[in-house]
């Protein structure tokens, strides 16, 4: 009996110990939530480190505002094309004697490429001039007889009608040997064809045909291809917006085209070749909203191949005496595209609202808010604010991130753009 009643006396006793362990824990928890909260740098101490940061300059990578001439260029990619392409086929048929070229060799108009066994057609060249000059003998007797004939009837010693008659055969063997004339033209040039020449200077590519095969007129691969490589043209579209500036370039002369490698456009060591634009096409591809052009190239080394896809640019306009800032030095938020302005003489900035009027890989046009001589931020605009102070450091600089220059082919617009 004695066990049972402190049985419950113990448990409320456990009891009661627990809560004032939990409280105590409880109470440290707190405790430390407070002091971490009166000694977090947020405080007064924390505060005053803030400001000190901020007092201290930023470093900054600055550029000029210059006024000059700059080229309006839109861009494109495109397609090259060869100016011309033949596919060499036999013109008569018979056995392949030779191939006088090799793959992927230049070639100028009028090389012999391959010769055909001309036999055949030098008999036939020979049958005919033999035929011609049986006729011709026959043509002179029957002028012969033609003559004395008229000097017979001149003197009524025979009729009219043996005149007549000799006259006639005079012109049967006249037509006769115009015709032997036009078979042996036509012999010759069989003959020619079994000599087979470069029609045009280009290069050629894989031999379709060997020597010793029977080669055909009707042969439909033929036995080469020539492309000619200069000049060579290329091939882009534009959108229809840009139908106006690209008709008015043209109004004033040839337009000038560049042409890129691929993911290079704008950079100067990209270019392979320069050239003018030769064709505007006579519509715009209702399905697509774009106009086609053709741009020709001189190529002289041979840079560009057909088939290979290019940057293009087109130059539509030039901007006389345009403000022009790096294209790193414009912000863009809310409310529009700005700059930030050093003021040299306490490297306090400003922050300017600008207008673009066009802008690209190397250069914006600033109508509205820079004026030339004005220092503007490239590098670094992201931490800077209206109170900030900066200190202007060279590229590559320790605290400096150098700006990533815009990806080559990118030409971002506004609208009102010069040109």
């Amino acid at each position: 009996m004695d066990s049972l009643t402190r049985e419950p006396v113990d448990l409320r006793t456990h009891s009661r110990s627990r809560r004032w362990v939990v409280a105590l824990l409880c109470a440290l928890l707190l405790a430390g939530i407070g002091y971490a909260i009166w000694f977090w740098p947020s405080g007064s101490a924390g505060e005053a480190a803030r400001k000190r940061n901020a007092n201290q300059p930023i470093p900054v990578l600055v550029a000029t505002a210059e006024a000059k001439d700059v080229p309006i260029f839109l861009d494109a990619l495109g397609t090259v094309q060869a100016s011309n392409t033949v596919t060499v086929k036999p013109m008569v048929d018979g056995p392949l004697l030779s191939v006088n070229f090799a793959e992927g060799q230049n070639v100028r108009k009028g090389d012999v490429l391959a010769k055909i066994d001309p036999r055949t057609y030098q008999a036939a060249l020979d049958q005919a001039v033999a035929k011609k000059a049986q006729d011709e003998a026959q043509l002179a007797n029957a002028r012969l007889d033609m003559a004395r004939y008229a000097k017979l009837v001149a003197n009524n010693y025979t009729p009219a009608q043996q005149a007549d008659t000799a006259r006639a055969q005079v012109a049967q063997l006249e037509a006769l040997v115009k015709q032997d004339q036009a078979q042996i033209d036509n012999a010759r040039t069989q003959l020619d064809y079994t000599t087979i020449v470069a029609p045009l200077d280009g290069r050629t590519g894989m031999r379709l045909v060997d020597a010793g095969n029977i080669v055909h007129q009707s042969d439909a691969t033929g036995m080469v291809m020539i492309t000619q490589l200069q000049p060579i043209s290329v091939m882009f579209t534009l959108p229809q917006q840009t139908l106006p500036q690209v008709a008015r370039a043209m109004a004033q002369g040839p337009a000038k085209v560049l042409a890129y490698a691929q993911g290079a456009t704008g950079s100067q060591t990209g270019v392979l070749d320069t050239g003018t634009l030769t064709v505007l096409d006579n519509q715009v591809d209702p399905t697509t909203g774009t106009i086609k052009l053709k741009a020709t190239f001189p190529n002289p080394q041979s840079r560009l191949w057909p088939g290979a896809f290019v940057g293009v640019q087109v130059q539509v306009d030039t901007a006389r005496d345009a403000i022009v800032v790096p294209p790193a030095a414009v912000q863009r938020g809310p409310r529009g595209a700005y700059v930030y302005v050093v003021n040299t003489a306490d490297n306090s900035v400003v922050r300017r609202n600008v207008k673009v009027g066009h802008e690209d890989a190397q250069a914006s046009i600033i109508t509205e808010g820079v004026k030339a001589g004005d220092t503007v931020v490239v590098d670094g605009a992201s931490r800077l604010n209206e109170t900030s102070k900066v200190t202007v450091v060279q590229p590559g600089a320790p605290g400096t991130t150098p700006t990533q220059p815009a990806a080559p082919g990118t030409r971002r617009r506004q609208a009102g753009a010069p040109g």
